[in-house]
């Protein structure tokens, strides 16, 4: 389990074959084989380290779903060490498990910040509400506004000169992790009420919601 708040910018060394090695440093501390590390958001599991890097296998299933598949040799990631009880929280409960992908539309500066406006899929979205979670890249953010094919998230100074998002373009494939209480809500109301097709503002209303 993570909190979607960056420790620091790593750099891929190594690519390929389902392979990753990744060069980093605070990461490493306290961390062993087996343990977890997010990169980009995706829970990836340490096969190996030395003092300066670690490597990950990668299925191909998450080279299917996520952004890795673009990351080549070079290429700055976002990482971040599972969270340890008894540590404060800052930013959501994130499980480095990702819905997919999305693509960034416009970057619009305003004073100190920057609006992202991201294009997602319907099953995506459908997650995402305003002034709610989301996870981009590995990152806990606040969202703006919902439409019906994008969403918006606006990002501090310093977001941007810590992580892989000071770097984005327009037309850049981002890595998404929705909220995953909005999820279990679903799974439950569905499970208590099978006959019922899809969760509506009328459905929600009848149910004391």
């Amino acid at each position: 389990m993570f909190t979607g708040i960056v420790e620091e910018l790593g750099t891929v060394a190594e690519s390929g074959d389902g392979f990753f090695r990744i060069l980093a440093s605070k990461v490493l501390e306290g961390t062993k084989v087996g343990d977890s590390i997010a990169v980009n958001g995706i829970c990836l599991t340490v096969t190996s380290m030395d003092g300066s890097s670690f490597s990950a296998d990668v299925m191909p299933e998450t080279l299917r779903k996520t952004s890795l598949a673009f990351a080549k040799p070079g290429s700055h990631v976002d990482l971040e060490r599972a969270a340890a009880l008894g540590e404060r929280i800052g930013g959501h409960i994130v499980s480095g498990h990702i819905d997919g992908t999305g693509v960034l539309r416009s970057m619009r500066p305003e004073g100190n910040a920057i609006w992202m406006e991201i294009d997602a899929e319907a099953e995506i979205l459908k997650y995402i509400i305003e002034r709610g979670s989301v996870t981009i890249d590995g990152i806990s953010l606040t969202v703006v506004s919902v439409g019906s094919t994008s969403f918006t998230v606006s990002l501090i100074p310093h977001t941007r000169e810590v992580t892989v998002l000071g770097e984005r373009e327009a037309g850049d494939r981002v890595n998404i992790e929705t909220d995953m209480i909005g999820r279990y809500v679903e799974r439950f109301v569905h499970a208590a009420h099978s006959d019922t097709p899809e969760i509506t503002k009328n459905f929600l209303l009848e149910n004391g919601f």
